[in-house]
């Protein structure tokens, strides 16, 4: 084998010239469908340049064609596709290049070429990086996006559980009391259920920042990454009445994970090495990070506190609109740091002295973060992730008791985008409330203090509450959707990047890496008349017919897609012009096999699926799917429609392949994913769509589905 500090064989020289033996890794932040292209698109490459290749997906169920160690020994380069953090200590001693999901979908070739000079990874050395241009600009410009991620996932489940439980504690347990807002009983049930939920808000910041950390050092950075975000969030360490909540907790992060990257550069003695990720480095970044924040930056935080409460104290006499504008703003920027807690006590302060509207202004704009994120995650939902849904779901009901911290996780993903459209709405909420003399009498916001009795004027303040919220939820989606638009028109290959949430309903999960087969021969290309009457499905005893072509006999000697396509759930030519009527449409192809119960129910729940995020995949495909037991068992159709079908599809194109997917609530995991994985590597061949779209009728689709398996 070649030595990895030396060039790797090029297979041009020599009698017997080598094949270069590469490996690569992809991965995305769902999980599913980047991962897959991208794996593809390098599988393609290698054997069309005479190289072999492995390719390990980290995939939405876990990792697979998972590499062995015999297969990193033997391998003459590694290449890392991936938008989120990949270990890559069992590539020491090999050259690697890492680069984002998306170079691997769109320069494969460069990539493999890149490998042969690409410097060799060693244990205790930075993640390599690729020296020439992406569409995400190069490792350098991806990592602290990845990390922030990395982070934010993390966060979310600590969020979500322990706003609920608070919630709910507050809810079914809690009472007003004007001298301690909204109160639960000590020692009763609901207090032990609302004191998990403050231990999940108490992690929520430390697990955010350590994981952050731990996406840019790798394990010896989340130890100082923890640690650090719990002193960001514990002001009485720093002399400061709150903590600098999620944005310190962003700052230790990213402040651990490049001071332990600087730390390992440094030479140490070979005796020393072993203890040095384990031992060594998290103690002295830690340490380091603890007291630089303590004694740096915690100073400064306190003394904005101080002055920020001083600063207000003299507005008290000015408009009470401006007061109120101003309140919101503060109360919307950090939601539970310094800012948002100066806010929050000023207004509580008063309560005693009889002045109940300061704390009617904040608490009118409290609920206005986490509602305005929950509502704009309904209003467009291509623009956001499953799981950010699903979070925005929760941060609804969170909003609806008050607990800001439910727009955490929004904020920290997309602070550029979604701080101003919460300070916009919080302010315009304060405003209004500040305006229509909304009073509060307890030290607590959102609408539960409202239904409770401790809000006066209670219908200029649901109406301060609405208003913001739509102010805040209309600018997030604007401004996220401005910044998709940026992100997309920096890539050659637009439908390459369409959002995960479109593209995870559509591609999923292969069941084995590796190259596409050779195309097989012989398949008609000139178009001919349709065939549109149903027949008997095709099973593996069917005879091929006379001077049949060999993709036709392979086509009857195989179950296409395991016996879920079959001639009767295939039609060339689709009548229908617009997304819902070819989903009616296909879905009376599918009834005719007998295992549609209710079609009706079918099409509502497709059309339902289409309402989370388009299923059009761009490059003219589209694969709307539903889970429902209104099928008896799996079924799939496929469809051609000529003037293309108007799917949403944010490459522009319109769909003219669409295959449509049906599998019953108990076939919804790994059937499901299967059927999709199988389509997935091939639609991303252009050979392979070209034959599809050239298949002159029925008989003649189900031979180029044939190549599937």
């Amino acid at each position: 084998m070649t030595s990895p500090a030396g060039p790797p064989p090029t297979g041009d020289g020599g009698d017997e010239p080598q094949r270069l033996k590469l490996l690569a890794v992809t991965a995305c932040p769902t999980g599913i469908a980047h991962t897959y292209m991208a794996a593809e698109k390098l599988s393609q490459a290698a054997e069309r340049l005479g190289i072999d290749i492995k390719v390990e997906t980290q995939g939405s169920i876990g990792a697979e064609n998972v590499l062995d160690d015999n297969d990193v020994r033997s391998a003459d380069g590694i290449i890392v596709a991936a938008d989120k953090d990949v270990d890559l200590a069992r590539f020491a001693g090999k050259r690697v290049v890492t680069v984002g999901v998306a170079e691997g979908i769109h320069h494969p070739e460069r990539l493999i070429e890149q490998v042969r000079s690409a410097p060799v990874h060693t244990a205790d050395g930075p993640a390599p990086t690729s020296g020439k241009g992406g569409s995400g600009g190069g490792k350098e410009r991806s990592l602290p996006y990845k990390a922030l991620m990395n982070g934010v996932s993390y966060m979310i489940p600590f969020v979500v559980v322990g706003g609920l439980l608070i919630a709910i504690s507050l809810s079914l347990g809690g009472h007003t009391d004007p001298s301690g807002g909204l109160v639960i009983p000590k020692d009763s049930f609901w207090m032990d259920v609302n004191n998990i939920g403050v231990i999940g808000f108490t992690l929520m910041v430390p697990i955010l920042s350590g994981y952050i950390a731990y996406a840019i050092g790798d394990r010896p950075a989340l130890v100082p990454g923890m640690i650090g975000g719990w002193i960001a969030n514990t002001g009485a360490l720093y002399d400061s009445k709150s903590g600098a909540g999620f944005i310190g907790a962003i700052v230790t992060g990213f402040l651990a994970g490049y001071l332990v990257l600087w730390i390992k550069k440094v030479k140490v003695p070979k005796f020393a090495q072993p203890i040095m990720p384990i031992i060594v480095i998290p103690i002295v970044a830690t340490t380091a990070l603890g007291l630089f924040f303590i004694y740096v930056i915690g100073k400064p935080i306190s003394w904005v506190f101080e002055h920020l409460t001083s600063w207000l104290s003299g507005m008290t006499g000015t408009s009470a609109v401006l007061l109120g504008a101003i309140l919101g703003l503060m109360i919307a920027f950090d939601m539970g740091g310094p800012v948002n807690k100066t806010a929050f006590l000023f207004g509580s302060g008063l309560i005693a002295t009889g002045n109940q509207t300061v704390m009617g202004m904040c608490a009118a704009a409290i609920p206005v973060m986490p509602l305005g994120q929950g509502v704009a995650t309904l209003i467009r939902k291509r623009l956001y992730t499953e799981q950010e849904r699903e979070t925005g779901l929760a941060s609804l009901f969170m909003g609806c008791f008050g607990i800001s911290e439910g727009a955490i996780p929004f904020a920290a993903a997309r602070p550029a985008q979604v701080i101003p459209a919460n300070m916009l709405g919080g302010a315009v909420a304060g405003a209004v409330a500040g305006l229509a003399g909304v009073s509060d009498a307890v030290p607590h916001g959102g609408p539960i203090v409202a239904v409770l009795g401790a809000v006066g004027g209670v219908p200029m303040f649901f109406v301060a509450v609405a208003i913001g919220t739509a102010v805040t939820a209309l600018t997030t989606v604007a401004l996220v959707d401005v910044s998709e638009r940026r992100r997309r028109g920096e890539v050659l290959i637009p439908s390459a990047r369409t959002p995960e949430p479109a593209l995870a309903a559509a591609v999923a999960v292969p069941g084995t890496g590796g190259a596409t087969g050779p195309v097989r021969a012989g398949l008609a290309k000139e178009s001919g008349p349709t065939a549109e009457a149903p027949v008997s499905p095709v099973s593996g005893e069917s005879a091929a017919p006379g001077g049949g072509s060999t993709a036709t006999a392979v086509a009857d000697e195989t179950e296409v897609l395991s016996g879920y396509v079959t001639e009767e759930t295939v039609k060339v030519r689709l009548a229908a012009e617009d997304k819902e009527s070819a989903i009616r449409e296909m879905a009376g192809l599918l009834a005719a096999t007998g295992k549609v119960r209710d079609v009706e129910e079918l099409v509502r729940t497709a059309l339902r699926r289409e309402e989370q995020g388009t299923t059009g995949l761009g490059e003219e495909i589209a694969i709307p799917h539903a889970k429902t037991d209104a099928v008896s068992a799996p079924v799939v159709a496929f469809a051609r429609s000529d003037a293309g079908i108007e799917w949403g599809s944010l490459d522009g194109t319109r769909a003219r392949l669409v295959f449509m997917i049906s599998v019953p609530e108990a076939a919804a995991g790994d059937e499901h994913l299967r059927i999709l994985a199988l389509l997935s590597r091939k639609l991303m061949d252009p050979a392979f769509r070209e034959r599809l779209t050239a298949a002159a009728d029925a008989r003649a689709v189900l031979a180029v589905l044939s190549e599937i398996e």
